[in-house]
């Protein structure tokens, strides 16, 4: 069995080599080629939580789990928050055949997937990102959104600005992108064309009020139903598409807020991100148009991911 370990991981799924590897998984779930059930999430102390993603590539394909734990005080000391394994077993001999680490795992494709979506909903012309939040996913997104989209500004928010500063400058040395941080979301997002929220917040940092039209939104701090990033008038406002539309009308806290508050219904959730890509869902319809793409991450990028890195591994 193939143990592949997280500098491998971070030295070999490039995001040139993610990207692509999403964009089909996301094809092959909304044509329901895959097999997924929703994620179990057991919630523990202090806001820690273990999850459980089981799937499959398809009926005769590889399948497996992810099994991840997230503490979000690691990342302060140094450490991921997502800690864990992805376990892929052979389709035809029903054997354990890799096992892969997941916190670096689910920081490439995770970013992977909103580059994905910002391909095919953000303007062409798009080229101000906006961030907020300055963890991991900040980092990963800049550099995975700068893939798809020729960059020429980048704003960052998070409630601590002197960390949101340290976090601009390594990334401006880093990507020599122009990297700002900024006091006050609402200025931060301002003019924006494409939008990251990649925080821990509980309640809303981002309102609809503040988005000019024609932004793109990648809403991905927010896994499970409870916390919220954004307001009613954004998820009101916008034409929203999903990663899985199943998981989202179950487990995503934005739409179930919104739903709870008689604002919108099911039909709001227009469709997959993989139906877009397959052109059997229009993207954005207008220049104006704002458009939300609402991530919880799914357990067949994770699959496709490893079962990459294992038929292209060295040894």
């Amino acid at each position: 069995m193939r143990v592949i370990g997280q500098d491998e991981v971070r030295a070999r799924l490039t995001y040139e080599v993610c990207i692509p590897i999403v964009r089909q998984a996301m094809i092959a779930l909304s044509r329901g080629e895959t097999r997924q059930l929703l994620r179990t999430i057991i919630p523990l102390a202090q806001g820690r939580m273990f999850g459980v993603m089981p799937g499959a590539l398809g009926e005769r394909a590889a399948f497996g789990a992810k099994l991840v734990s997230v503490f979000p005080e690691n990342f302060a000391q140094g450490r991921q928050s997502h800690q864990g394994v992805v376990v892929l077993f052979d389709g035809a001999s029903g054997a354990p055949i890799c096992v892969a680490h997941a916190g670096e795992i689910t920081a490439i494709r995770t970013a992977a997937a909103s580059a994905v979506a910002t391909d095919a909903l953000a303007r062409p012309e798009a080229h101000r990102l906006a961030i907020l939040g300055y963890g991991e996913q900040a980092h990963t997104h800049i550099r995975a959104i700068a893939q798809v989209r020729k960059l020429t500004e980048v704003r960052v928010w998070g409630r601590d600005l002197a960390r949101a500063h340290a976090f601009s400058t390594a990334m401006t040395i880093e990507t020599g992108l122009e990297v700002t941080a900024f006091a006050e979301a609402r200025t931060a997002v301002e003019d924006a064309d494409i939008i990251c929220t990649l925080t821990s917040a509980k309640t809303p940092i981002l309102q609809g009020a503040w988005v000019a039209p024609g932004t793109h939104l990648n809403l991905v701090g927010s896994s499970y139903a409870g916390p919220v990033e954004v307001d009613h008038d954004l998820v009101v406002g916008a034409r929203l598409i999903a990663d899985s539309r199943e998981g989202v009308l179950a487990q995503g806290a934005e739409v179930l807020a919104a739903k709870a508050a008689g604002l919108i219904d099911d039909s709001h959730v227009v469709g997959e991100i993989g139906e877009v890509l397959d052109g059997r869902l229009e993207g954005r319809q207008s220049t104006a148009q704002i458009t939300v793409y609402k991530s919880l991450g799914h357990v067949v990028q994770d699959l496709a991911s490893a079962q990459a890195l294992m038929e292209s591994s060295p040894s």
